[in-house]
């Protein structure tokens, strides 16, 4: 209808990272600007499946920028996989007056944003995961406050391993992409990087670890990505710290970093990707455009066609890994 407010909806989905609340605020005051309303959908897909929304304006989103999580919440929605899971959203959708959706986490919720905009309804897809997994984005919203994060707690974890001249074991989320294992195992300084990209041998790591205890290094940090693959079959973390402890002689305590990799406030550099993917995405849903991504791509933020996007095939960073291999003797 000639003149009618144009009406948008923002939702996070799948697993939480930090920064989604500085895209939030960025769609939300992005689209005020521009004369829009703006729908805040809790709980990704199963909050849009049940309605559950709230109209937001320019102080809903105040002091959010440095929270982690998402005020949105979040949830994973098996309903939305399929068929009439789609057509139900896009009904309500249309009930609700929604005229474009922007879709705040990793693959499978860019799915989920295509699947709707072929229904008519157009959906931007902005990439908030921790893990850095999406292969159309350079670095996603969430990337770079997880690996500080481990840093930061590897960095104390060195304080106890240096005292007692101990190897720490570090397992950190990445179950297909080791990507927060490789840039925050360069970071620390680990002695060895186990990634699911790259099968290693527990022979090579203990023959390389004699190597640099004849230079005098006692103390070792060895990164392992939960998603490992092995040539010895040892993929567990306990298994990884007795077999090295085995092989060397050198004692090894292992600690799994968990969920606490998720959260914190978002670093500087997360809150300002966010907030410019959060104001393109507005942009395109302005022009009456859907069925985009947008990413980070060369340090610029493009967008790019949702089909297009997920078919790229994610591109391991193998000299970064031979960089890390180099310079931990």
């Amino acid at each position: 209808m000639e003149g009618k407010q144009k009406t948008i909806g923002v939702l996070t989905s799948g697993g939480d990272a930090p920064g989604m609340n500085a895209a939030v605020r960025s769609v939300v005051r992005s689209a005020i600007f521009k004369g829009m309303r703006v729908l805040g959908i809790r709980r990704g897909y199963s909050g849009l499946l049940a309605k559950d929304m709230v109209e937001m304006d320019v102080r809903s989103v105040c002091d959010i920028l440095h929270r982690g999580g998402t005020i949105l919440y979040t949830a994973r929605c098996p309903e939305f996989r399929d068929d009439a899971g789609v057509e139900k959203g896009k009904q309500i959708c249309q009930e609700m007056g929604i005229d474009g959706l922007v879709v705040i986490g990793g693959d499978g919720s860019f799915r989920g944003a295509r699947d709707l905009s072929l229904k008519g309804i157009p959906c931007i897809g902005i990439p908030g995961t921790i893990d850095n997994d999406i292969a159309s984005s350079d670095y996603t919203v969430g990337f770079d406050t997880a690996i500080n994060t481990v840093m930061d707690m590897v960095d104390k974890l060195r304080d106890t391993s240096q005292s007692h001249d101990r190897c720490s074991v570090v397992e950190v989320m990445g179950r297909h992409c080791g990507d927060i294992a490789l840039y925050a195992g360069i970071a620390c300084g680990a002695v060895a990087i186990l990634l699911p990209e790259v099968p290693f041998s527990i022979d090579e790591i203990a023959a390389k670890m004699k190597r640099t205890l004849q230079t005098g290094k006692k103390n070792f940090i060895v990164m392992v990505a939960e998603g490992v693959t092995s040539v010895d079959g040892i993929t567990n973390v306990e298994s990884i710290a007795k077999a090295i402890e085995e092989r060397t002689g050198v004692e090894s305590r292992t600690t799994v970093l968990g969920h606490v990799q998720r959260g914190g406030a978002p670093t500087a550099r997360e809150r300002v990707l966010a907030s410019e993917m959060g104001y393109r995405a507005v942009e395109l849903l302005a022009e009456g455009i859907g069925n985009r991504v947008v990413v980070c791509r060369e340090n610029k933020i493009v967008d790019l066609d949702i089909l297009e996007a997920l078919n790229m095939k994610r591109t391991f960073n193998k000299r970064l890994y031979d960089i890390s291999d180099a310079i931990s003797i």
